[in-house]
């Protein structure tokens, strides 16, 4: 073996290189001192990386490590353990067995020893300081989990029922407070529940357990919640007031019928739904190794910032987000995937969801960790992977994985009125699992499409319907847009605004805005390439009026443009746009001047700006003092505006949008000139279409919705100003008082103090717009159930009637649906988006509930019509009325 010696034989080589050499060292000293772990932490990512390969032969040896830690850190060993139970809830069963045996006393120790606490018991007390922490701070999740691990250490004798039971019966007595808000019941009855179903088969055994008391309070707590839960039903009724769905099923009461059915036979049937390692060690004597009382607990009550302002009505200003009932549903048979209604198929979902909601920060790791879900169930629970050993015995259960997974990320998706994380979130998901195994969760996938598209013949809800369509467009997108259309073709002969057929035609236009026209027409079957109901036969662009040269106005735009083009001041333009008023009007041919020249203008404006985003963004910050010139101050301006914009992107609806949102950012129209444009020009999928009965599609809803949340977000930004400077204001008063020693209103000023000025003039200001911004809010919240009242249950004298409005809510009419016509699907849809619009924005419905209460149902007060007594019976509903 030879060696470069060169850099050893040179005495007298120079020193210029020993520098770089020195902080080359001084780089790698510091990496290894990053990388150094401590025994500790060495220890407790021991703790936490348990099961990596067999959780069973694995924790003798982890047991034995942790006793021989020298120096031993109970606070390291609980914290260790306290992460992995709030991480990794499929492993709860197998730390609970860790602390059975770390419960266990030592080689040598006998009953008078054993006075003092058993490591156990130690790491016990710690890990209970923690859970305390995460019940002082309401992490209603954290807290749930570790309720499953004390619920697995009490079946393993490790804690004592009695304190169990005190614990659970803490958490049912959360559901007797007086006015107690549904997401804070919903999180303590699934504590409750989850903790009973897993500790239910020891504490019915014992004759100091309260399980059937804590039973009765859950029920009595769930029949409470009435009303709410037929507003969030993933396929929508508009004739029954039922809340058991035959395709979908309600958290709460699913785990009651659990809780029930294990009850009546004694918990007999929870010991085989979920691993209990525990159970196969040696019973603990009582005499030696105690087991460990749970401190008594006292739930916190929800903390309220109150901010003392109010509105000009004397209304609370303060929203609080609702929670509401959670409806998950169902894609399967009960073969194929779990039965939600059955212990093991409770906890499966439980978990699956769970770990879902923890892993939402790396959507890589959270696909692998769920297709090596199985490992940690009893074994039959899922069938094996093929190729895999059978195992020893069969559960009975044998469900599927991948349907299972993909089933619960669906479900959680299809929550109402809005899913527990970003859609986004949830279709990256399902592509990491697509990716990792292709061959077993592209068929799941498959059909899941399959059974949703068939549920939207049955009443699916148009919000999900819509969360469908784009789930549908972004997953084909990531996969070369590759689906059967063929399949689809029979439903060609239905109506076209059957929700079938609608579902078709947004989800190709989802597809063409995340690839082009042409690249998605050519997936589709001839006979879908040939029908315009399904995909437009043009590309997605501008729509320029004046750019024919026989227009009657095209020297008028192009001498517009030539302006714009070069960069003309916003004030020549304007002169320009005067002078060519003077000339129409002078030419005597024209009965509405002021309307072509806006329509010209903002066509001319949109042209140069539909390049990009980027020119669009450009054009409207130059020529802002444009823009608010031709708006004015009446609203027909502002109207024309609006139509003008819808006018020129009419074949790229996503741009209205977009133009729409940068109108009301830059104050050109406000919210309330969007809502009442929207219910103007509504016409269903068939957009400003003349003379039909007035209806919402998903089009209408985006406009209603980009609107009220920049209304909403407005006075939310303007409260935290508020709040700012009041807390300064209040701030700048303590100290004044703290360094004179008295009430800075009965202060003599010597002359040479500067006078404190009580009153703060940005805090006056910011006070006003707070007002001005809510009376904004108000309105628009007003005008758009105004909007849904003109469409759904319109007086006699309007001129736009709709005779469906009625006949669809009825169970009679419900059983026909296969023979309505478009302006019956069209009423249909328009019910579910105010459902929609009534559950998404009921925290500023119930806050203002009287004033817009009675200037939003003017027009149906005192009616006795189907229509207006269905408008008013899910507004109660949505703001608390309805119980």
């Amino acid at each position: 073996m030879s060696y470069d010696r060169s850099h050893y034989d040179r005495p007298h080589r120079g020193g210029g290189n020993r520098r770089r050499y020195k902080d080359d060292y001084d780089a790698h000293d510091r990496r290894t001192r990053d990388s150094f772990e401590s025994p500790e932490q060495i220890l407790k990512n021991t703790i936490i990386k348990l099961g990596e390969v067999d959780p069973i032969q694995e924790l003798p040896r982890l047991a034995k490590q942790i006793r021989e830690q020298v120096p031993l850190s109970v606070p390291v060993i609980s914290e260790g353990i306290r992460i992995a139970v709030t991480e990794q809830p499929y492993k709860i069963p197998y730390y609970a067995a860790l602390l059975r045996l770390l419960h266990d006393p030592t080689e040598g120790e006998n009953a008078e020893s054993s006075t003092s606490s058993s490591l156990g018991k130690q790491v016990l007390e710690d890990f209970w300081k923690g859970f305390q922490g995460y019940l002082d701070k309401l992490a209603w999740r954290d807290v749930r989990l570790c309720i499953h691990f004390f619920a697995h250490l009490t079946v393993a004798q490790v804690i004592s029922i009695e304190s169990m039971s005190a614990l659970l019966q803490s958490f049912a007595a959360v559901l007797d407070e007086f006015g107690v808000s549904y997401g804070r019941g919903r999180n303590a009855a699934l504590c409750a529940i989850e903790g009973l179903i897993i500790s239910g088969a020891v504490m019915a055994k014992s004759s100091s357990s309260n399980t059937t008391e804590i039973i009765k309070t859950v029920q009595n707590y769930n029949d409470s919640i009435y009303a709410p839960k037929l507003l969030v039903q993933p396929a929508m009724s508009l004739f029954t007031e039922s809340r058991s769905l035959e395709n979908a099923d309600e958290v709460i009461d699913t785990g009651l019928f659990v809780l029930k059915a294990l009850d009546s036979f004694e918990f007999v049937e929870a010991s085989e739904s979920f691993p209990q390692p525990y159970l196969d060690f040696p019973d603990l004597d009582p005499t030696v190794s105690a087991p460990f009382e749970l401190p008594a607990i006292l739930v916190p009550p929800e903390v309220i910032e109150l901010d003392g302002l109010a509105t000009d009505a004397g209304e609370d200003a303060q929203v609080k987000k609702e929670d509401w009932p959670q409806y998950f549903f169902h894609l399967f048979d009960n073969d194929t995937t779990p039965d939600s209604a059955t212990p093991a198929g409770f906890l499966v979902r439980s978990q699956i969801l769970d770990t879902i909601d923890i892993f939402e920060i790396n959507r890589k790791e959270c696909a692998r960790l769920l297709l090596e879900y199985p490992k940690w169930c009893v074994p039959g629970t899922f069938k094996p992977k093929p190729g895999a050993p059978e195992p020893e015995f069969e559960s009975g259960k044998n469900w599927q994985l991948e349907s299972t997974v993909i089933e619960a990320i669906l479900g959680s998706l299809y929550l109402l009125p809005e899913s527990t994380h970003k859609t986004v979130y949830h279709i990256a998901l399902i592509t990491e699992l697509c990716k990792l195994s292709p061959s077993t969760v592209g068929p799941a996938v498959g059909k899941s499409i399959r059974r949703l598209y068939t549920a939207l013949g049955d009443g699916f809800d148009v919000e999900n319907a819509r969360r469908f369509a784009e789930w549908f467009a972004v997953h084909m997108s990531n996969f070369g847009f590759q689906w059967v259309w063929k399949e689809w073709l029979p439903d060609l002969e239905l109506s076209e605004q059957h929700p079938k057929r609608t579902f078709m035609r947004r989800a190709l236009e989802f597809e063409i805005r995340l690839s082009y026209h042409d690249r998605v027409l050519k997936t589709l079957p001839e006979p879908m390439q040939n029908d315009t109901t399904v995909i437009s036969d043009q590309t997605p662009g501008p729509a320029f009026e004046y750019e024919d040269p026989a227009h009657p106005h095209y020297d008028t735009a192009q001498s517009i443009l030539s302006l714009l083009r070069g960069r003309s001041k916003a004030n020549e333009v304007l002169s320009h746009i005067e002078s060519l008023k003077t000339t129409l009007e002078s030419s005597g041919t024209h009965l509405h001047v002021d309307n072509t020249i806006r329509s010209i203008s903002i066509h001319c404006l949109l042209s140069i700006g539909s390049r990009s985003f980027s020119h669009l963004l450009n054009a409207i910050e130059r020529y802002l003092p444009l823009l608010r010139g031709l708006a004015g101050t009446d609203a027909e301006s502002k109207q024309d505006i609006l139509s003008a914009v819808a006018s020129f992107w009419r074949l790229n609806r996503q741009m209205v949008n977009i133009v729409f949102d940068k109108l009301m950012q830059y104050q050109i129209v406000d919210p309330t000139d969007v809502v009442g444009w929207t219910f103007e020009n509504v016409g269903g999928d068939a957009h400003l279409s003349g003379m039909r009965p007035m209806s919402l599609s998903a089009f209408e809803w985006d406009l209603l919705k980009g609107a009220l949340d920049k209304a909403n977000g407005r006075v939310m930004v303007a409260r935290r100003k508020v709040a700012a400077l009041r807390k300064e204001h209040d701030d700048s008063v303590a100290r004044v008082k703290a360094s004179v020693g008295a009430d800075v209103g009965s202060i003599e000023m010597d002359a040479d103090v500067k006078p404190f000025k009580q009153e703060n003039p940005q805090l006056t200001v910011a006070l006003k717009a707070f007002a001005s911004l809510t009376r904004e809010q108000k309105g628009a919240l007003a005008r758009t159930i105004e909007g849904f009242v003109s469409c759904l249950a319109p007086s006699p004298s309007a001129g736009r009637q709709n005779p469906y409005a009625e006949t669809v809510i009825t169970e009679q009419a419900w059983e026909v649906r296969a023979t309505w016509s478009a302006d019956e699907w069209n009423t249909w849809e328009t019910w579910g988006w105010y459902r929609h619009f009534c559950r998404t924005y009921s925290p500023y419905l119930r806050n203002y509930q009287e004033t817009l209460g009675t200037v939003g149902f003017a027009k149906i007060e005192g009616s006795t019509s189907a229509a207006a007594k269905l408008m008013k019976k899910t507004w109660g509903m949505a703001t608390g009325q309805e119980s």
